[in-house]
């Protein structure tokens, strides 16, 4: 029996690979919405659009820009066009000024209205725990409080079964790769890379995180993803 629902989707490959385990495992039919937050990778949001149309799901951009005009105070590289994107290794210290104030946390309030709206059972988010070092709102302790506070702001307009779901929350970067070759997930039409020009850089902490997990999946063969540096993440791991 499927669940509807709504799933937040950024077009990366950690939420791409959610939708596809969502509808191929999990009985999941979501409505699924990208946030344009002024994001220098915004383009990512076509990926998700185009991935969407591939699967027969209704997709919604919401528009964020004015409040990421704001949030570019707060100096981080993904909505400060002057804050160079760290390259190298995707870990706390390195990452740390891609840290988007309280984003998880406006997103998934979003996708809970939209999802209370559309009497949807469900809200969904691809945190891993390859991201717990950086981001404060993708630990399980963020997840678990997250749903507390929206059945206590919402109590009696909730359907019955409604749950928060991160299935991803344990998981590793690797173990996303390999779940995604076995889904058949596009590699080529997701869209990681933080700096966010014609192609992936191959450079910038998420590319060198998305390279490694692939390789390390064992899956190389299947990622047709065009990357300007192919070669550096090995360098920067000392590979």
């Amino acid at each position: 029996m499927s669940r509807n629902g709504v799933a937040v989707v950024s077009g990366g490959l950690d939420s791409v690979t959610m939708l596809y385990d969502g509808l191929f495992n999990r009985g999941w039919r979501p409505t699924v919405v990208s946030f344009n937050y002024g994001q220098r990778h915004v383009k990512e949001i076509d990926a998700a659009r185009e991935v969407c149309g591939l699967l027969g799901l209704a997709h919604y951009e919401v528009d964020l820009e004015d409040y990421g005009k704001i949030l570019s105070y707060s100096g981080s590289a993904l909505v400060d066009p002057e804050v160079k994107v760290p390259e190298g290794r995707y870990d706390g210290e390195n990452m740390k000024s891609t840290v988007v104030p309280n984003r998880n946390m406006t997103m998934l309030s979003l996708a809970t209205g939209i999802c209370i709206a559309q009497k949807g059972s469900f809200v969904a988010t691809a945190v891993h725990a390859g991201d717990h070092a950086i981001y404060p709102d993708c630990r399980p302790d963020f997840i678990g409080a997250f749903a507390q506070t929206v059945r206590l702001a919402n109590e009696g307009f909730l359907v019955g079964d409604f749950s928060v779901e991160a299935p991803f929350v344990y998981k590793t970067k690797t173990d996303i790769a390999r779940l995604a070759a076995e889904l058949g997930v596009p590699f080529h039409k997701t869209w990681s890379c933080y700096v966010g020009k014609d192609v992936h850089c191959g450079r910038c902490g998420t590319c060198v995180e998305r390279l490694e997990a692939i390789h390390d999946a064992g899956v190389e063969s299947l990622d047709e993803t065009v990357y300007k540096d192919r070669n550096y993440w090995k360098e920067a791991l000392g590979r």
